[in-house]
């Protein structure tokens, strides 16, 4: 065998490797931004599906003066519909996350090519 023959299949090994790992790493930065949009997509949704929550709640949930009020009322409502929010997104929301994912892929798309 050539001594020149074994470095150049060598090479070509190498680059192939590379290419390959380049690949694969591309498709998990492209999965993890999915997964980040997504995840963004629906915190956006929860948030704003909580600030909606707030004015059909301030009638309602009204404390009693005798046992309740207070600053520490106020901010557990306030925790409350936050979370209140989350579970109404993460359940499948009102359909803005969907919206939200796909318009901030299309921008990331458009701002890679």
């Amino acid at each position: 065998m050539n001594d020149l023959t074994i470095p150049d299949t060598q090479m070509a090994l190498l680059k192939a490797s590379e290419n390959r790992n380049a690949s694969a790493a591309r498709d998990l930065t492209s999965v993890k931004n999915i997964e980040k949009i997504d995840e963004a997509a629906q915190e956006f949704e929860a948030m704003f599906v909580s600030e909606m929550l707030k004015p059909m709640f301030e009638g309602v949930m009204e404390p009693d003066p005798m046992f309740g009020g207070g600053k520490g009322e106020e901010i557990f409502k306030s925790l409350m519909l936050d979370e209140y929010g989350k579970l109404i997104a993460k359940s499948g929301g009102i359909g803005i996350a969907e919206q939200v994912k796909a318009e901030m892929i299309r921008i990331q798309e458009a701002n890679q090519k």
